[in-house]
């Protein structure tokens, strides 16, 4: 598909805006005629600093645990209709979340390609940074960053995302990403936008 075909339509339905919205939006849209992608979103600040707690207790933890157990009632339907998901439930951990849900899928015997969008996690560039003698402050304000933090995220964009769909991901678990790119890496991926569509990206 491609953005010079104004009569293509994608269907994205949103399941949910936070960790601990309702469940009840998957299993309605799983019954959507021609829905294509489901998105989940799970992240905020407050969200990324419990879920570090999590991981500073257990180092398996750290991502939204309750989506695996989503997951059980949702990807045998998903699968069935070739229904695309895309989340952030990976948190701080997108790889021990990938882990859970291909080990989720061999139980329920689902053939399921999983994507993993990394690379937000910024701790380890500052404790580089702190090794070389810089000292980190506040671009705005000038404030010094404390000696030590939780957690440090960089906000990625969508266009991992959409290459996890090329490569044909049937899920697709990122850590902190824009709001947005849960969307708009479905919409690069299909209508094959670049970065330089620059009109089309701000309309998605």
């Amino acid at each position: 598909m491609n953005s010079s075909n104004p009569n293509t339509v994608i269907k994205i339905g949103g399941a949910c805006g936070f960790w601990g919205d309702s469940a009840l939006g998957t299993a309605q849209l799983l019954q959507v005629p021609g829905i294509q992608y489901i998105t989940f979103d799970y992240l905020a600040e407050l969200t990324l600093a419990i879920m570090a707690g999590m991981r500073m207790k257990n180092p398996d933890h750290g991502y939204a645990l309750d989506f695996v157990e989503l997951m059980k009632r949702t990807l045998p339907t998903a699968k069935a209709k070739g229904i695309k998901l895309i989340a952030n439930a990976g948190g701080l951990n997108p790889n021990a979340c990938a882990k859970a849900l291909q080990q989720l899928a061999e139980e329920l015997k689902l053939d399921l390609k999983i994507g993993v969008v990394q690379g937000d996690d910024f701790q380890a560039t500052l404790a580089a940074d702190r090794a070389q003698g810089q000292t980190i402050t506040d671009p705005a304000t000038g404030q010094v960053a404390p000696p030590f933090m939780l957690t440090a995220n960089a906000y990625l964009g969508a266009f991992p995302i959409a290459a996890a769909l090329d490569a044909g991901a049937d899920l697709i678990i990122t850590g902190r990403v824009v709001d947005s790119a849960l969307v708009l890496g479905a919409l690069i991926h299909e209508f094959r936008w670049t970065p330089h569509h620059l009109d089309e990206l701000a309309q998605g």
